[in-house]
């Protein structure tokens, strides 16, 4: 995934802000599952963080939440002041985070309520990158 660098670095007073690209896959639907993420500065374009993660047998869209919510979760302890701008092919947590689409199924509303807690006071912004 491409990402847009700024061309200066932050003026006084405006607050950083951390990309978070993350992915998450099965074989099987459910089957083995994993997924991965990084943390970059979109002022540097520099990667600030790579995780990678055995999710065990899960569904695409659960590999897909736990991509996001490390990612996160990385993106806060590196630093807790910065917005954060989530990058996903995952039309629905992206949906689902974003509050358009409802929440039905019982696994994504116990991973999204996980991942709102972690964000909890933290500025975040979604966006769907088509695969």
């Amino acid at each position: 995934m491409a990402v847009a660098f700024r061309a200066n670095p932050l003026a006084a007073g405006e607050q950083r802000e951390l990309v978070v690209e993350a992915d998450g896959g099965s074989r099987g639907n459910p089957g083995t599952a994993g997924s991965g993420t990084v943390v970059i500065d979109p002022v540097t374009g520099k990667v600030l963080a790579e995780l990678g993660l055995y999710v065990g047998i899960a569904s695409n869209n659960v590999a897909e939440y736990k991509a996001m919510i490390a990612g996160v979760t990385k993106a806060i302890a590196l630093d807790p002041d910065a917005a954060l701008h989530v990058r996903m092919d995952s039309k629905l947590v992206v949906e689902q985070m974003s509050g358009r689409w409802k929440i039905k199924h019982p696994d994504m509303a116990d991973l999204a309520a996980e991942a709102r807690g972690i964000l909890s006071g933290t500025p975040v912004s979604f966006e769907w990158i088509p695969r």
